[in-house]
């Protein structure tokens, strides 16, 4: 895989790095990166097979880790959420002279038990006619019936990009859908290793959401001993964009522990 696609924020201070989950980019972290970047030096992943980053032959989550291993070039603070969560702890266990310190956003080391959620999704946006639609609005009405909420919608079409006239000026989706479609059990997984990390972690997860509860807390502090929970009230699995105030000032105190 050639190098992943990374934005950058921020000239001075210690460097942050930050990886997005499903169906995301890495500028959905903007807004908590620009708030960071006056005092670290931010840097934004579009992680494979989303975003302007490359597509890959399968979803693999050793691969993922590696690849944002591979845009680290002095040890930095990681943070992820959702799948770049757990490609985010998987490189902290793959390279922990890379990652100074951790932050994993509503999820856990362990294989949830469904993903069809995303599956419909997924579902919903392959079923739009690309080639019958002239507007962003319009690619809204056809995903409404697959995606009622219209928050969850309009992050999905954030994914959705109008070709300049030169490439056709059609419209197309930046995730690998088909490819994630496939390979949604390997989402939900995580793969099975005996490393762990020792550097201090910020473990994040939303009230509403049921991504971070007791039952994990074994498996996480088996491969993450040095790990600190933190449960944003009124937040679900989104917590950085539900509540990012809240959670920029949870992971500002985390960073000046330093």
């Amino acid at each position: 895989m050639t190098g992943l696609h990374t934005t950058t924020l921020g000239e001075q201070g210690s460097p942050v790095v930050f990886c997005h989950g499903l169906f995301g980019q890495g500028k959905n972290w903007t807004q908590i990166g620009k708030a960071l970047s006056a005092s670290h030096r931010v840097t934004l992943v579009d992680m494979p097979d989303h975003g302007q980053s490359p597509w890959t032959e399968r979803l693999d989550y050793e691969a993922m880790a590696d690849a944002v291993a591979g845009v680290i070039d002095e040890p930095v603070t990681l943070v992820g959420h959702s799948m770049g969560g757990k490609a985010a702890m998987l490189a902290a266990l793959r390279h922990p002279e890379k990652v100074e310190r951790l932050v994993v956003v509503d999820v856990s080391p362990v294989e949830y038990r469904s993903a069809e959620e995303f599956k419909g999704f997924i579902d919903g946006m392959l079923g739009i006619d690309l080639g019958a639609i002239e507007s962003r609005g319009d690619a809204d009405a056809a995903l409404a019936e697959a995606v009622p909420d219209a928050g969850i919608r309009g992050f999905l079409l954030q994914s959705l990009r109008r070709e300049t006239a030169a490439d056709g000026g059609g419209w197309r989706w930046l995730p690998n859908l088909e490819m994630l479609r496939r390979d949604l059990p390997v989402l939900r997984g995580f793969p099975e290793t005996d490393a762990v990390y020792e550097g201090p972690v910020l473990w994040i997860g939303g009230s509403d959401s049921g991504y971070v509860r007791d039952e994990f807390a074994p498996a996480m502090e088996a491969r993450f001993p040095r790990v600190r929970r933190v449960t944003v009230k009124g937040a679900g699995h989104w917590v950085h964009s539900e509540q990012p105030k809240v959670f920029t000032e949870v992971l500002s105190r985390f960073l000046d522990d330093a």
